[in-house]
């Protein structure tokens, strides 16, 4: 049985079997959006959009397309530099209703706060330092949403809580997620990185290829580099040097980041020592002022009780004089009687 086309007028024709298919044309790939409704937007509709998504959200949506990739970049490099103005301006808040003497911050019912706003800044440093290089030289963007998403969560905590629990129980997750993602990027990402990195396959092409010659100086630098051509073997020896300095210079970079890690993380301890050693001095001067004061009571009592014994025995003492006295006196009047009664 024959195909069969419906015409523009309603009538029926056949189809032969070397016309054109009556399928749908293909999108070219140069207009790829023309049957989606929400990447056909303007980018401001689509951010707008996008905002009411988590960064957790938004950078699992860059596998959709190269598109949706470049706006969700877009978004979460924003992103991680509004978390940075947004910790800032908390920290300005709080530091504003704080004292100056570091004594009376301990005792303040914003410590909490502040030490939990130290912690966060300390994150934010280390993803800076992890992340931004390569993001500022567009290689990729700052990957990690949730993380953003944590930082959100904790600086809304801290504003919206009187009395917060302590820094390393707000702080865990964060430190958790921060560190996992830092060593994933470090680990996987950073070597493919490093190869798009400007001037990092420098030493390489002018080692093992040729050079490709220009319209004014082909001659003077085929002549130079046929003058001085090494051989294979010290190109190998010289390729082979240069990727142990490469490796070498990624595990220095590696350890120089653990050693500022734990170097940050010591402060934080110490910091916290210092607080105990606060509380404790100021434990022990309370317990030295009511020891004075009882020590004041105790001598009170004494001299007390020692002027009521003296007293007592002064009276004793009076007593028994005028009772002596009396005797005295006495005797000679019924010594009198007694004459006269004779």
């Amino acid at each position: 049985m024959a195909a069969v086309v419906v015409s523009a007028d309603g009538g029926v024709a056949p189809l032969d079997s070397g016309s054109v298919s009556p399928r749908l044309p293909s999108p070219s790939p140069e207009q790829p959006h023309q049957n989606n409704a929400l990447l056909g937007l303007p980018i401001v509709a689509i951010d707008n959009i996008l905002n009411f998504l988590t960064y957790d959200e938004i950078s699992l949506l860059r596998l959709v397309c190269k598109r949706m990739d470049m706006i969700c970049q877009r978004m979460l490099n924003q992103g991680f530099l509004k978390v940075e103005r947004y910790h800032s301006l908390c920290q300005k808040q709080v530091k504003a209703q704080l004292p100056r003497r570091e004594s009376e911050r301990r005792n303040h019912s914003l410590a909490r706060h502040a030490d939990i706003l130290a912690a966060v800044e300390t994150r934010l440093s280390l993803l800076n330092m992890t992340f931004m290089k390569y993001v500022d030289s567009n290689l990729c963007c700052f990957i990690p949403g949730k993380v953003i998403d944590e930082i959100y969560r904790v600086l809304r905590y801290v504003n919206s809580t009187r009395a917060p629990q302590r820094a390393h129980e707000v702080l865990q997750e964060l430190r958790d997620i921060s560190s996992m993602a830092m060593e994933y990027f470090d680990e996987k990402i950073v070597p493919i990185l490093k190869k798009r990195l400007p001037g990092a396959d420098l030493s390489g092409r002018l080692i093992g290829s040729a050079p490709v010659a220009g319209p004014s100086t082909s001659l003077t630098t085929m002549s130079l580099l046929a003058k001085n051509t090494p051989s294979r073997s010290e190109m190998t020896k010289v390729q082979q040097q240069v990727k142990v300095n490469g490796a070498s210079m990624v595990a220095l970079r590696r350890e120089m980041q653990e050693v500022r890690v734990k170097q940050l993380e010591q402060q934080k301890q110490l910091q916290d020592q210092e607080q105990k050693l606060l509380e404790q001095s100021q434990v022990i001067g309370e317990q030295n002022a009511r020891l004075a004061e009882l020590e004041h009571k105790l001598r009170e009592l004494m001299d007390s009780a020692a002027a009521a014994s003296t007293s007592a025995a002064n009276g004793t003492e009076d007593e028994s004089n005028t009772a002596i006295k009396r005797k005295c006196s006495d005797s000679p009047r019924h010594s009198k009687r007694l004459r006269s009664k004779k």
